[in-house]
């Protein structure tokens, strides 16, 4: 069984950032992919970025050009740059990890991310 740990998150003020980390509990020999989503109060968890070991990266509409993802396989982690955050980027956030194409993957428990003045 795998854990994922995020940390990184807390207060920041509109046009901040922050820096998200998510690292895996043991050593993974073969990652698929790895991923942050964030789910506001009341809405659905959506798809923030994702990007493959390979480097292939994707980001939502909301974020791009603000939010860069990135990850280091040899320590099991991704990390997620924020900038120029705005009230709208408030949510818990939480990262994602597959092995293999087409498996559950593991989740987080997530790190809250609060954008206010």
């Amino acid at each position: 069984q795998v854990q994922l740990v995020e940390s990184g998150g807390g207060l920041v003020q509109p046009g901040g950032s922050l820096r998200l980390s998510c690292a895996a509990s043991r050593s993974i020999t073969s990652i698929y992919a790895m991923a942050w989503y964030r789910q506001a109060p009341g809405k659905q968890r959506e798809l923030v970025a994702a990007i493959t070991s390979g480097g292939s990266a994707n980001y939502a509409d909301s974020v791009k050009g603000r939010f860069t993802i990135s990850g280091d396989n040899a320590k099991n982690t991704v990390y997620l740059q924020m900038n120029n955050l705005k009230p709208e980027d408030t949510a818990v956030y939480y990262c994602r990890l597959w092995t293999t194409l087409g498996d559950p993957g593991y989740w987080g428990k997530g790190t809250q991310v609060t954008v206010s003045s």
